[in-house]
């Protein structure tokens, strides 16, 4: 039969997996699903501290346009974001889950740097290296207004 594909009928895996291998795969799988639910956790957190702060969002729309408006009063800088924490603002707290979600896929590129290191690709280490770069480049040239 011309152009059919032949599928080999082992169930033997293609490639190998090193023990080690697997380690930094579910080190990985962890430090993702664990940013988000913590990301989630923060989120849902600061939104109901800050409707039991201001009960009055719920009760009178206009209050709550002044929340989600352009300028609000959530930190914009990490000075900001400290002393709203300590004063224990919802803004705040939803701030910080806004960055712990951001700061989860960036970890994971760090955590794949060292993985590569740790098996000797050199190649996939400057890769990784130089997209770790430009993200926190990103992160800390960009501006958000």
């Amino acid at each position: 039969m011309s152009g059919a594909v032949r599928i080999p009928s082992t169930s033997t895996p293609i490639v190998e997996h090193n023990p080690r291998v697997r380690q930094v795969e579910l080190a990985i799988s962890n430090l993702l699903r664990g940013g988000v639910v913590l990301s989630i956790l923060l989120i849902v957190a600061g939104t109901i501290i800050t409707f039991a702060q201001q009960p009055s969002y719920v009760s009178q729309p206009s209050e709550l346009q002044r929340l989600i408006a352009p300028g609000a009063k959530f930190p914009h800088t990490i000075i900001d974001l400290a002393s709203d924490l300590k004063q224990m603002r919802g803004e705040a707290v939803v701030t910080l889950g806004l960055l712990v979600l951001i700061a989860t896929p960036v970890m994971r590129v760090a955590i794949s740097i060292l993985a590569f290191i740790y098996q000797g690709d050199r190649l996939f280490t400057l890769i990784t290296s130089v997209v770790l770069c430009l993200l926190l480049l990103s992160l800390f040239l960009g501006r958000g207004e």
